[in-house]
């Protein structure tokens, strides 16, 4: 009786063990050095890529950055919005009008991709240089104060519709609910939303993306701000027409810093997305910590990007690694 008790406790163990273990691979799917042994040099040979664009133009950083973002909220992380048309799938993501015409960076991604073919054929997804390329350009944009390892790990996915971007990623024209809504829905916070949201003090932006809601009709927008912005935006710009860019920070427009939150309280943002993180206490709270505690924004984004990154990815038998980004295998 007592040796029949002690093996059911036995196997009590071991079930629990089994049960531990299947959660902590489900909590943690990636892991950092994921290619130490597969391919030592992979993430060397990013970030020397990544070093030189971004010495030739801070934008290709700035692209990376937000190419992570479009890519992890549709579909997961799995470099789903990298995918070219073909016959048999004509509207891919990258067509879809949240990413086209303004997303950039794809060529980037084609010589990161095609100098790892040379290192390591088939061993480096496409979603996990996504992945680098935007941590290693948060390092760089930010002289070195973001630092933050990201694990790695991912898998390829093979659908593509351009759909799907306009039910996840929330248009510059969003209230802070629609915002905090579509960041929940991917396992991301309010906190997350406007630590994130702190990336728009680098690149360009679209005239169409602000002038219907921010200069054509009564905003908060600051009126100097607004003068400039006239004069370089069309008040008829539409995707498509004339549309030049601009800069989305004009202080610091290069640099991965906390101005950003400077100029949400200022007024001097271009979105309505950027001015409605003022519309509650709880997040103009944030707004007004990251502005004025140094070191207090860099911390929680190194946290923030990790766990976007971590958006419903695929790994091990899911997906595939692609030869070529821009196509499945």
């Amino acid at each position: 009786m007592a040796a029949a008790a002690v093996k059911k406790l036995q196997v009590l163990v071991a079930c629990a063990l089994l049960l531990l273990l299947a959660v902590g691979c489900r909590a943690s799917p990636l892991q950092i050095g994921f290619y130490h042994d597969r391919c030592p040099q992979a993430e060397a040979v990013v970030k020397g890529v990544m070093m030189e664009a971004i010495s030739q133009n801070p934008g290709n950083g700035a692209a990376m950055i937000r190419m992570l973002f479009h890519d992890c909220f549709v579909e997961g992380c799995d470099a789903s919005v990298l995918l070219d048309p073909t016959p048999f799938s004509p509207t891919p993501e990258k067509l879809s009008p949240p990413n086209n015409p303004s997303l950039r960076g794809f060529e980037l991604i084609d010589a990161i991709k095609e100098a790892l073919e040379v290192a390591c054929p088939g061993t480096v997804s496409c979603a996990d240089i996504i992945a680098f390329a935007a941590r290693d350009a948060s390092c760089i944009l930010n002289a070195g104060k973001v630092h933050f390892e990201v694990p790695s790990g991912r898998r390829d996915g093979t659908f593509s519709n351009a759909s799907e971007p306009l039910k996840f990623l929330a248009p510059p024209t969003s209230n802070l609910s629609d915002l905090v809504d579509s960041f929940v829905v991917k396992g991301l916070d309010a906190e997350d939303l406007v630590i994130l949201s702190g990336a728009h003090t680098i690149g360009r932006s679209h005239c169409s993306s602000f002038v219907p809601d921010r200069l054509n009709a009564p905003s908060d927008i600051n009126g100097g701000l607004a003068a400039f912005l006239r004069d370089q935006c069309p008040a008829d710009a539409a995707p498509g027409g004339n549309d030049p860019t601009v800069m989305q920070d004009v202080v610091t427009p290069n640099d991965l810093d906390r101005q950003y939150y400077k100029n949400v309280l200022s007024h001097t943002v271009l979105f309505t997305s950027d001015a409605a993180l003022l519309t509650s206490e709880e997040t103009a709270r944030m707004v007004v910590d990251n502005a004025n505690i140094p070191g207090w924004w860099e911390d929680r984004f190194e946290k923030a990007m990790v766990k976007m990154a971590g958006i419903e990815v695929k790994t091990g038998d899911q997906g595939q690694i692609r030869k070529n980004c821009r196509a499945i295998n």
